[in-house]
């Protein structure tokens, strides 16, 4: 049990994809300027995350049985845009107001990084252990992301109505939070031993 929370903990905190490791930076700049949307890009990258980790660790199984690991990355990114077009149908049927305000970002999914980087650490790092464990800490890294979008977009909503130094506003006060927002998430790192 203890393996599993240092697990979840690692994924969302210590590793964080987009505050450590610096995957999925464009979502994380593109869609934080509203919480509501950052929330739902946060709900759409942990669906892909926790059920492309279950998929890409099944289909590396099989690319191993095969002799075929060179299929590995493309295999992966095919699974990744399948289930990318599977979100942005059932949020632009349930949800087109969420759909219009994640815009270009949504499809953006299928190229972000942070979910191409989370299924080929699944089986590069995790080879010998099970199919939980993958789910866990592709669901957990979706989580992390989340977060940290989450708490980008509640920075970005307060500063619209702060005075920010006119060579600051916009994109360059954006990206001075994102690299204190890192260096805050740097702290986590001596959290697990």
């Amino acid at each position: 049990m203890n393996f599993y929370i240092v697990l979840i903990i690692n994924a969302i905190f210590i590793n964080n994809f987009v505050l450590s490791q610096f995957l999925g930076i464009c979502p994380f700049l593109g869609v934080s300027k509203k919480t509501d949307t950052a929330l739902g890009m946060g709900f759409a990258v942990i669906f892909v995350m926790g059920i492309a980790s279950i998929i890409t660790y099944a289909m590396s199984l099989l690319l191993d049985i095969l002799d075929a690991q060179y299929l590995r990355t493309i295999v992966f990114i095919l699974v990744i845009a399948a289930l990318v077009q599977l979100v942005e149908m059932v949020i632009k049927k349930f949800s087109p107001s969420l759909y219009s305000a994640l815009g270009v970002y949504l499809p953006l999914i299928t190229t972000n990084c942070a979910v191409l980087g989370v299924a080929i650490m699944n089986v590069t790092n995790f080879v010998k252990v099970n199919l939980l464990i993958s789910f866990i800490n592709g669901a957990a890294s979706g989580v992390g992301f989340t977060l940290a979008i989450l708490l980008l977009a509640g920075i970005r909503e307060r500063l619209e109505r702060s005075q920010v130094p006119e060579p600051f506003k916009g994109f360059p006060i954006t990206l001075i939070i994102a690299g204190v927002m890192s260096m805050a998430f740097a702290a986590f790192s001596g959290m697990v031993f």
